[in-house]
């Protein structure tokens, strides 16, 4: 590309080509491989449909696709075009997924077959969508007001494959975009129940993968990956696709939703030397009884999307000698930014800041907090801050001032650079006038042998004051003694901050990124129980 001209796709796919690496592997998929000369070729055929269908650069393509190697496909190829993927989660409802969409403005969206029963509600709630394209067969749903066809026959028509005795078509050229080029949108996980836009740029991608996965992974060609979190989350499309591609690596896609037994299989079937995860599914491997050997192989496993406690960080490195580096990162920042790192790693803790990336804790009015162990609202700037949100102006400015990002994280520092996570500013407890963090309950609620996860949120009484309410989960087998809990938990803390409630539930209500959604533990207390 000419100078001052830049495009994701061609440096995470094309690159590769051009200095002579198409023979390496991209992706495993159901015991199958994927070279990036393959790869390749699947984004140029989607570049090509796409600008065949009539899209200009900075038209939005929406994708509900669960992971799979179309997926790299449809999104670097609407990148390469200058086109705007916005990748959903495949966990929202129809309903969701059509408001969703509508929101975007996106004239085309690409399901895969699971989730074609959602093309009714987005015709519905998203008149602007005129074309759907799904992966695999085109079966068993009503007939939406829109063009529906199969992902082969679509790109037998759109982008059909030269005959033999035909010359080559040329390759369609790669956009005139630049570095701050607008290139893809995330929607927030939504803790609050209302998803925003999140507008990411052309050059976020490689800012993270020359950031954290370089001076923390030390991500090099010859890994695997293999990941819980999805592509359609900032966290798994770092693990999963920019990462991996950024160096010539291979990435395990896996389109089922997780569990012990299935990871464990894929760990030991593909061999990965990356694991990432959040810290509910670390906690679910050991409740499963996972077997040590199946992490033979991995180096290291990283952890995000809710603070991993430091009796779980250290209870998963005894059993299977791995390295668990816990990190906070936000849709708004792409990814990790804060982070434990091989030589400095504090169980209990995010780490500290990712070389490229500065961090402020500030008060209520915006002061800077020097002190340590002074708690105060997280702030970060980098190279992959979002530009803002999609018609969203005043959350915009309330999120991002000058450059930094409010997090919304409550942190303190401690006296060696440290940040521990508190809870959300909205999470934060006031109990007899003393703040207290649910995070640091619920660090000694899972200490407990019988508690697999734990959530605490803050509640009125009956004269209106706010107490601490506890949600526990079971591990495997074992049962609930709530006063015996009562008892670790006065062992273990100050009164203040212990909880007055403590409700025993079979699993706790999270969002597709792993996080607990509190608001939703918050409306079943306001809900009378029959």
């Amino acid at each position: 590309m000419s100078a001052g001209r830049y495009n994701a796709a061609d440096w995470m796919v094309d690159r590769h080509i051009r200095e002579g690496r198409g023979d390496l592997t991209a992706f495993r998929f159901a015991g199958e491989t994927v070279t990036y000369e393959g790869l390749h070729r699947a984004v140029l055929k989607r570049q090509t449909a796409l600008g065949a269908l009539g899209l200009r650069p900075g038209d939005r393509v929406a994708m509900v696709v669960r992971d799979e190697p179309s997926f790299a496909g449809w999104f670097l190829g609407s990148l390469r075009g200058g086109f705007i993927p916005v990748p959903l989660s495949t966990m929202l409802t129809p309903s969701e997924v059509g408001t969703v969409v509508a929101d975007s403005g996106a004239t085309v969206v690409i399901v895969s077959s699971s989730h074609i029963g959602h093309l009714p509600a987005i015709a519905e709630t998203a008149p602007a969508v005129t074309r759907a394209i799904v992966l695999g067969v085109v079966d068993g749903m009503p007939k939406p007001r829109m063009d529906v066809t199969d992902e082969t026959a679509f790109l037998a028509d759109f982008a059909p494959d030269p005959v033999d005795d035909v010359v080559a078509v040329l390759p369609p050229e790669v956009a005139l975009t630049d570095r701050e080029s607008p290139a893809f949108w995330l929607y927030s996980s939504g803790t609050t129940g209302i998803p925003k836009g999140v507008m990411h740029r052309h050059g976020s991608l490689q800012a993270t993968a020359e950031t954290y996965a370089t001076s923390v992974l030390d991500f090099r060609s010859d890994d695997k990956v293999l990941s819980i979190a999805k592509l359609f989350f900032a966290f798994g499309l770092g693990n999963s696709l920019t990462f991996p591609l950024a160096v010539g690596a291979c990435a395990v896609l896996n389109p089922d939703p997780p569990t012990p037994s299935l990871i464990e299989q894929l760990l030991v079937n593909e061999r990965p030397t990356l694991f990432f995860s959040s810290p509910g599914f670390i906690a679910a491997l050991l409740d499963a009884n996972t077997a040590v050997e199946s992490f033979a192989s991995v180096r290291l496993t990283v952890t995000a999307g809710e603070a991993l406690p430091a009796d779980l960080s250290r209870r998963f490195t005894e059993r299977f000698g791995v390295p668990v580096l816990d990190g906070l990162g936000t849709s708004e920042a792409l990814h990790i930014f804060l982070s434990n790192f091989v030589a400095s790693s504090r169980p209990g803790t995010s780490g500290r800041a990712v070389p490229g990336y500065e961090i402020e804790l500030r008060d209520e009015q915006g002061a800077t907090i020097e002190a340590a162990e002074s708690p105060g609202f997280l702030h970060v700037r980098g190279p992959s801050i979002a530009s803002g949100y999609w018609q969203r102006p005043e959350a915009t400015a309330d999120a991002f001032v000058n450059g930094w990002l409010r997090t919304g994280d409550v942190y303190i520092r401690d006296t060696e650079g440290y940040y521990r996570f508190l809870g959300r500013n909205n999470d934060m407890i006031k109990a007899g006038g003393i703040w207290v963090s649910p995070a640091e309950v619920e660090s000694v609620l899972i200490e407990h042998p019988d508690v697999l996860e734990a959530a605490v949120v803050g509640a009125r009484n009956n004269d209106g004051l706010e107490s601490t309410v506890a949600f526990v989960v079971a591990r495997s087998g074992r049962s609930i003694d709530i006063d015996a809990i009562d008892r670790h938990c006065r062992s273990k803390m100050a009164a203040f901050k212990r909880p007055r409630r403590i409700l025993v539930v079979d699993a706790l209500p999270k969002t597709a990124t792993g996080k607990v959604q509190r608001f939703a533990l918050r409306k079943q207390l306001d809900t009378p129980r029959s």
